[in-house]
Parts: structure tokens; sequence; C-alpha cells
């Protein structure tokens, strides 16, 4: 059946077709109207794919016609005034070893792998992201798929555990446990089994895991399967925040596929074993990320971290051994099976390898998401994939990760030496911080964001954080003392080694970081002035005669009617100025100074 199906997707892959990317990015640029216009045209068979990654591009569409290499349009607002990004392969962004017809390239464009942005990726994840219809099984086979569960089920449970242990493959959801190892542990209790995946991501800017649901469910599910089978579950779980309903859309129609198929369900593909697969929709609370208070939801409990251990391999649903693994771990199984575990375990470094998906967003030209080999140096991410300029700082790890200073972004990212600067590798999120960016309003940002995720089941946690949030909220209005940062530390120390999961043990994490690198400006607001100009309480603004043409523009832009004109020249009353800056930012003259 396999050799049908790949022959059926090689011909829809290869064939004439217009390809819309329609994942959530997508959608949120205009894809849809796109679509809707391009599908007004009979003659073209025009059909729905997931992101490419280059998200600040969107809406992409490209034209693959028969016998020649797909052609990419960027930013496809209106079709005749569409540009070309450049061209590729369907197989070119897969590792895995493929059979593909021989197709003809544009000289005239340029090839879309040597795009800053995707020129130094290596994709294993994203590999049918944005290229394949997310629900056509026959694409899906014709770039590898189930071809990777047929060779497992011809081998040993322990066999299948010992590839993905000898690759090197660590969890991709932050802890970086060693996945084979988690695996070993599950298949050595007694019992029932049981697999879940953990798509509950929660991270601000992050959406790794989404848009691979929504671009390339198969993916998961083959891992999954094959995670099953290697430990004995007949059941699996996915675990999916409500918040993204295209992504469980996309999943629970691609797991009634699989079962139609059979490689899903009873007997799967004509051999004993049999394994299914549930979606359990999450109410969008960030601590259910942490695998305890995942296994509690799904339970019907309150969403609440469980003392470790024992740990869900020994002793997790329902008291019965369980695996976890994110998204991006399942999507990675896959490949391993079909290239060996020395493919994997050739990218990297020593103790992280493989490849890395990460979400890269905020002060950067080409944001989006893109999958990198582990130890490549943060510089490298953010100025030469994102070329991103005037950097301060990047923030890794989502709201409970550190901020790496632009002096120490040559540091390889991987699990530990990330670890070494006070920050973490997490889920994947980056975001990029410029010089605008004030360092004490984002620890109060992520602070705030702990504080309100907090499930407020231990102590350390549920007081701790609200008492940083307390202090650091006076430092931004002026109102703070150095003994305040001595005292935030001793806070941050105590939330850190004392707090019951994984959220309260990182979330100091940013404040920690702003501290140790960017001390001055936390000095800075306790003497009474924001240098960024973003904390209201510090700023004032004062428009110079010399400059001001009475043009009357921040007059007119002004919310609160606080600036009056005053022989032909305007002034800002101090009393009823807001401080919220639009007079600052429409000035042409530069005639408004922020103090």
């Amino acid at each position: 059946m396999l050799e049908k199906l790949k022959e059926k997707g090689i011909d829809e892959l290869y064939g004439d077709r217009i390809a819309v990317g329609t994942s959530t990015c997508g959608i949120a640029a205009g894809a849809l109207e796109v679509l809707e216009v391009l599908a007004l045209d009979d003659t073209k068979n025009v059909v729905e794919v997931g992101c490419l990654g280059f998200c600040s591009a969107e809406p992409l569409v490209y034209v693959q016609e028969n016998g020649k290499a797909a052609l990419v349009y960027r930013n496809v607002k209106k079709i005749e005034e569409a540009k070309v990004l450049g061209w590729f392969y369907p197989w070119e962004f897969s590792p895995l070893k493929l059979e593909h017809p021989e197709l003809e390239g544009y000289k005239e464009y340029p090839r879309l792998v040597e795009h800053p942005f995707y020129k130094k990726q290596v994709k294993i994840v994203l590999r049918n992201c944005g290229i394949i219809e997310p629900l056509n099984i026959s694409q899906y086979v014709a770039m590898g798929g189930y071809y990777a569960l047929q060779r497992v089920l011809e081998k040993e449970p322990e066999d299948v555990i010992e590839e993905v242990k000898k690759s090197g493959l660590r969890g991709r959801g932050g802890a970086g446990f060693p996945t084979g190892l988690k695996w070993e542990i599950a298949k050595k209790n007694e019992g029932k089994k049981y697999v879940i995946c953990n798509a509950d991501e929660g991270d601000p800017g992050a959406y790794m895991d989404r848009s691979v649901l929504e671009g390339d469910p198969f993916s998961v599910i083959e891992g999954m399967t094959i995670g099953a089978y290697a430990i004995g579950a007949e059941l699996g779980f996915v675990y999916v925040r409500n918040e993204y309903p295209l992504a469980v859309e996309r999943i629970e129609k691609a797991i009634e596929i699989a079962k139609k198929y059979g490689f899903l369900g009873k007997n799967i593909m004509n051999t004993d074993f049999s394994f299914d697969i549930h979606v359990v929709r999450g109410a969008g609370a960030f601590v259910c990320g942490e695998e305890t208070a995942l296994i509690a939801s799904i339970e019907g409990y309150i969403g609440e971290p469980r003392i470790r251990p024992p740990y869900p391999a020994e002793k997790g649903l329902w008291g019965k051994p369980t695996v976890i693994n994110n998204v991006e771990t399942w999507a990675n199984i896959s490949p391993i099976i079909l290239n060996g575990w020395k493919f994997f375990a050739s990218l990297g470094t020593e103790k992280s390898k493989g490849t890395k998906v990460f979400s890269l967003v905020g002060k950067v030209k080409n944001s989006g998401l893109i999958e990198v080999p582990m130890g490549i140096s943060l510089r490298e991410v953010v100025e030469e994939i994102g070329m991103a300029e005037n950097v301060k700082a990047v923030q890794t790890g989502g709201p409970t990760g550190g901020c790496v200073p632009k002096n120490l972004m040559d540091v390889a990212v991987d699990y530990e030496e990330l670890t070494k600067l006070g920050s973490i590798m997490g889920s994947g999120g980056m975001v990029v911080l410029d010089n605008t960016t004030c360092m004490v309003d984002v620890a109060k940002y992520f602070l705030e964001f702990s504080k309100i995720e907090s499930c407020g089941k231990c102590v350390p946690c549920r007081l701790g954080l609200a008492e940083m949030v307390d202090i650091i909220e006076r430092i931004t209005k002026g109102e703070g003392s150095l003994n305040d940062l001595e005292e935030l530390e001793r806070l941050a120390d105590v939330v850190a080694n004392t707090s019951l999961c994984g959220l309260g043990k990182t979330a100091p994490n940013p404040l920690l970081t702003t501290l140790r690198y960017f001390r001055e400006e936390y000095e800075e607001h306790i003497r009474g002035r924001c240098p960024a100009g973003v904390c209201r309480a510090l700023v004032k603004y004062r428009i110079v005669e010399d400059k001001c043409t009475g043009c009357g523009l921040c007059k007119l832009n002004c919310p609160a009617e606080a600036i009056e004109e005053v022989d032909e020249v305007y002034k800002i009353d101090d009393k009823k100025c807001i401080k919220c800056g639009s007079c600052f930012n429409v000035c042409k003259f530069e005639a408004v100074e922020r103090l």
C-alpha cells in the first residue's frame, strides 16, 4: 500500500499546482483572501499547505509547474504585484534520502536555500511544512512518511529504543531529558502504558508546535505510534490548547485519516500491534505544559504539578508508566529511524544532538520559524538569519528564560551553554530586543506573566513571584531603592530553589539575567530615569521652541488634549500629559524631547 500511496503523492507534488500557505500566520496575513481569488480560476489546481517558516514574508504562494521547480512568491496581497522570493525543489528541505523526479530550476531567479533566512537551516522536524498538503497522506508518504513505522514493526521494541538512545535525541520541550532513556524506563515498568504528545504551547511569541500540527500532523502521529510500539502502549493522547483551533482541527482529521489507511487503530499495517490516539483540549493554563500538571488535566483534575519522583515514565497517567514528549520530539522520530541514529548524532554538539526549532521574533527583519543545528551561535541566528540590527539582548527559552546580552551572543545554542549564561533552551522561543527596549520593563513583563500563570500550589512560587512583581513595579515608578535589588536577588534564589515545578524554578531567570547584565538600568530607574523612555512614570516630554514649526501634528495626535498652541509654537501641559509618547512619535522635526 505504501508504494501506491507514494506514487500518487509524487504525481500530486510534482504536477501542476499553486500552493498557498494557510497556517495561522498566513491566514493572519491575508492568505485566505489570496486563496479565494486564485480558486476562481477552475483551470488551476489550487491547494493549501502549511507554513514555510518565513512568517514576515506571508502570505507565501508557490507555483509548481509540471517538470519545473516550485517558484515562491512573497507578501502576496495582489496577485499581479507579487514578488518572487526564490525557487526550490519539494524534496530540497528534507534530510531523507528520497527518490524524486528530475525538475528544471529557474536561472533568472535565486534559489530559496540561498536566501539568508534559509541558508543555515537544516530541516528535520519542519521537513514537510509548507510543502505537502497537511491532510494529504499520499504526499506525506511520498516524502518518506510511514516507511519508518513499517521498518519498526519488523524490529524488536528494544532495538527501536536503542536506536533512539544512540541518536542522542533529547526532549525538545525544554528539560532536555534523553528521549531513549525515558522510553527505556517506561518499557521496563510493568502494567498498561500510555504515550502523550505535549502540545500545550503557551510561551508568548512561540508557535513551533502549532506550526507542525498545522503543517505536518502525520509526522507527530507516526512518531507517537513508533514510541507506543517501543514501550508497549495501546493508547495515546495529544494534549493541545483549545486556543489553537486550526491545529486541533488538523490533528483530529489526520488521526481519522491514519485510521482509515490502517496506520492507526487495530492491527496496524497488518500486524498484531494496535494503537489509538485521542485528542484532549486544554483550557490554556501555562502550567499544564509541565508534564505532571498535564497528566492531572487529562485525568480531569485541576492542572497542578505533582511531586517527583516517581516520574511519569514510572507512574504517570492513571498511575501507569507514561511517556510524555512534545510535538517537536515526536516529529524527530521517523527521520531518525529512516536515516539511522548516526545521521542525527552527526548534527549538533557533543551533548546536544540534532537540530532545534525556534520561533525567531521581535526586532528582526526576517521573523519566523527556523530549524538550525544545535551548536550554532546565537549571533548567527539573530544577525545572519534574522538580519537584526541594533541588538541589545536576546531572550531565549520563553517567559521563564533569560536575557543574553549582545556581547555574549557568540554563545553556542545548546542546553548547557545557555544555562551557563543564566538562560535556558526552553521549548524554542527566541525574542530579539533592541536599544529601544527597557530591560527592567522586560523583566517585569515576564515576572507578571509567571505570577498570573502560577497554579499557586506551592508557597514559594505563589507568594515569592507576587512579592517580586510588587518590588519591580515600584522600581519602574521611581519608588525603589538599592536595597530592593538585594531583596529581589534573595527572593529569586528562594523561588528558584524551593518551588515545586519547573515554572517556579525558572521564573526568576528574566530578573536574574537582567540584574546580572543590565544592573545599571535598574540603578537608573532608582535614580528616577528610564534610559529607554518606556516606563511612563519616569518619562517627561517637552517641545523645543526653536525646533517647533507650529505644524500642529503633535496636538492632533494627543489623546489627552495636553498640548496647546502658545505664540505660534506648541507646549505640553505636564498635568494633563499621560506620557503616551504620541507627540514624540509623530513629530517630523525632532522638536519633541523625551527626558
